[in-house]
C-alpha cells in the first residue's frame, strides 16, 4: 500500500532541510520569535475556521493553501473581508491537488498543516506531511479507517511531530472542569454510558444509495472542481452534481442540494464517517476522558435503519464494550468495564434512565448529549461539546451545574484551563474570544514549546496521539458495527476482528493509483 519511492523523495525533501533525530525537518517553529509557516488543505467551511484563528493569533502566517474546489479560494478571500482581516490570497501559492503542495513544503518552509479535507483524505495528506516533520492539525474524524489510525500513529510516533485533533471543546473549561471531577472518582463506579446526536443532518440512508446507482453516468463537472484531486485515494467514480428538488433522500436542514461535495460527501461509506465519526468525537469526549477510557473490546448494532451498501444509515443505535483497566489519575484504582451506547439519527436515550432530570425537565432528553451513570451519582453533558454540564449524587433531588455543585466544587483542579496564565507557562500565550479557539492556539504553542504538558497525553496539546488514537478506535470499531450485523470482536494488537470476515474487509481503506502514502 505505500508507495516507497514517494515516501523517499519525501524523505528527501525533509534532508534538503537541517536535520535531526531519524533524518526528519527538524527546525524547531517559533523557537526564534518568528511567525510558525502554515499551510492549509481544504480552506472554507471547517477549513476557514482551523486556519483563521491561527494566522489571526499572530502566531501563525499563511504561506500556501490547497483545496480541490478552486472556487472555494473566492470565498475564503470574501470571509477574510467579513472577519476584517487584511490578507490577499490571490498573492499565495495554491494548488488544488494536495500531492502538488505536498511536493513544494520543503520550498516553501511549510512547518504547520491545517488538515480540514472530507475524511478520506486525512490520512493521506497528515502521513506525508508527518514524514517531513510537519505538524498536523487533522479536523475529527482524525482518519477513515482503522488501518490508517494504526499507520498514523505509528508515524506521529517516529518522527515526533505535535498532532492535534479538531475536537475543539476538549478546550472549554468546562469540558476540562468536567473532567477532573469525573475522573476524581465522585460517581463511584461507572459502567453505563449513554452518548446520542441529532444527527444526520445530511442525506444518507438507502434513498442515496438508490440515486447514486441509478445515475451510472455522472453530471458536468462544475467548472474549478478538480474532481481527480477530490476523490484522491478513494475508487473512480462519475461526479455527481445535485440532487433535484423533488428527490426522495433525508434532509432535515435542507443542507442536501449537494451529492457529493460540499459538505454531504460525509454520509457515504468511501469519503466519510457518516454521524458516528462526525460527531462522537465531540459527543464522547466527556467520557473516554473521564472515565479514563482506552481498548474497545467489541461493539454491536442494536437499531439500524435505512442500511444500505453505500451510505450511512438514517437512524442506528450501537453498544461498544470498553474493557477494565487501571486509573492513571488514581494510582491502584482498577476501573471497571463501561457500556457505552451510541445513538444517531435523533435518537435519543429513554428519560426514564435520567429521572432526576426528567422530572425537571417535563421528561425531555435533550437534543444531544452524554449520560453518565455512577454508582454514586450521575453526570449529564447538555450539548455537543461540554460546554454545559451537570451532575447529581446520590441524595441530591435535581442536576447542578458542575461549577456550582458543593462536591464538585471541592475536587481539586488538575487540568490547566486555557484562560489560566498558567496556559501559557508563564509566557504570552494569546487569548482568543471565539469560541474554542484556545484549541487552535494550543497547537502553535505546542509548537512552540509553550505551555504545560498534559498528564494524559504526555505533550502540550490535548487532543494529542495518547488520547485521539485510542478514541478513534473506538469510534471507527462502532463505525464498523454500523454496517455488519452480529457482535463484532475487535483485537487491537492484531488489528483484527476475530471470525469476521465481513468486519475485516473495512479495516483497510481502498488506495487508488498513484495516490498511495
Amino acid at each position: 500500500m505505500i508507495n516507497a519511492s514517494r515516501r523517499n523523495f519525501l524523505r528527501g525533501l525533509a534532508g534538503a532541510a537541517t536535520l535531526g533525530a531519524g533524518g526528519c525537518f527538524s527546525i524547531t517553529p517559533g523557537a526564534d520569535g518568528k511567525k510558525i509557516r502554515l499551510a492549509a488543505v481544504g480552506i472554507m467551511g471547517k477549513g476557514f475556521s482551523d486556519w483563521f484563528p491561527m494566522i489571526a493569533s499572530g502566531k501563525a502566517e499563511l504561506v500556501a493553501l490547497c483545496d480541490a474546489d478552486a472556487g472555494m479560494l473566492k470565498k475564503a478571500q470574501v470571509q477574510l473581508a467579513k472577519k476584517n482581516y487584511s490578507l490577499d490570497l490571490s498573492k499565495l501559492p495554491f494548488y488544488t491537488d494536495y500531492r502538488k503542495l505536498l511536493d513544494n513544503c520543503g520550498a516553501l518552509g511549510v512547518q504547520a498543516m491545517t488538515i480540514s479535507t472530507p475524511d478520506h483524505v486525512h490520512a493521506a495528506v497528515a502521513v506525508q506531511a508527518m514524514k517531513m516533520g510537519i505538524h498536523v492539525y487533522v479536523q475529527k474524524p482524525l482518519v477513515r479507517t482503522l488501518w490508517e489510525l494504526d499507520y498514523f500513529n505509528k508515524t506521529a510516533r517516529e518522527y515526533g511531530v505535535v498532532v492535534q485533533m479538531g475536537n475543539q471543546g476538549s478546550s472549554l473549561n468546562s469540558m476540562r472542569r468536567c473532567t477532573e471531577v469525573i475522573q476524581s472518582g465522585i460517581l463511584g463506579d461507572v459502567k453505563e454510558v449513554h452518548v446520542w446526536t441529532n444527527r444526520p443532518v445530511w442525506p444518507q440512508g438507502k434513498a442515496v444509495a438508490d440515486w447514486v446507482k441509478g445515475h451510472p453516468k455522472g453530471d458536468r463537472m462544475r467548472p474549478g472542481l478538480d474532481w481527480n484531486a477530490w476523490l484522491a485515494t478513494a475508487k473512480n467514480r462519475p461526479f455527481l452534481d445535485q440532487y433535484p428538488k423533488d428527490a426522495p433522500v433525508y434532509d432535515p436542514w435542507n443542507l442536501g442540494k449537494n451529492v457529493y461535495h460540499a459538505f454531504t460527501w460525509r454520509g457515504f461509506f468511501d469519503f466519510g464517517c457518516g454521524a458516528f465519526g462526525d460527531m462522537a468525537c465531540h459527543t464522547m469526549n466527556l467520557a473516554f476522558r473521564g472515565l479514563e477510557l482506552a481498548d474497545v473490546s467489541d461493539a454491536e448494532r442494536t437499531m439500524i435503519e435505512s442500511e444500505n451498501d453505500v451510505a450511512y444509515p438514517l437512524k442506528s443505535v450501537v453498544k461498544l464494550t470498553y474493557k477494565a483497566r487501571a486509573s492513571k489519575v488514581r494510582p491502584g484504582v482498577k476501573l471497571p468495564a463501561v457500556t457505552l451506547t451510541w445513538y444517531d439519527g435523533d435518537m435519543k436515550p429513554d428519560a426514564a434512565i435520567m429521572p432526576k432530570w426528567a422530572a425537571t425537565h417535563d421528561g425531555k432528553v435533550p437534543n444531544t448529549g452524554c449520560y453518565i451513570i455512577g454508582s454514586k451519582g450521575a453526570v449529564l453533558m447538555q450539548d455537543d461539546y461540554g460546554a454545559k454540564c451537570a451532575i447529581a449524587l446520590e441524595a441530591d433531588k435535581k442536576f447542578v451545574d458542575v461549577f456550582e455543585h458543593e462536591a464538585a466544587k471541592a475536587v481539586a483542579r488538575s487540568i490547566p484551563f486555557r484562560s489560566d496564565s498558567a496556559a501559557g507557562d508563564g509566557k504570552s500565550s494569546v487569548a482568543m474570544s471565539g469560541f474554542a479557539e484556545g484549541h487552535y492556539i494550543e497547537f502553535l504553542d505546542a509548537i512552540n514549546g509553550i505551555g504545560p504538558k498534559y498528564s494524559q497525553t504526555h505533550s502540550r496539546c490535548f487532543s494529542d496521539i495518547e488520547y485521539c488514537i485510542p478514541q478513534m478506535e473506538g469510534i471507527l470499531v462502532g463505525c464498523i458495527a454500523q454496517q455488519v450485523p452480529g457482535k463484532l470482536v475487535w483485537n487491537s494488537a492484531s488489528q483484527r476482528f476475530e471470525g469476521s470476515d465481513a468486519a475485516n474487509a473495512l479495516v483497510q481503506p481502498y488506495i487508488r493509483e498513484g495516490f498511495a502514502f
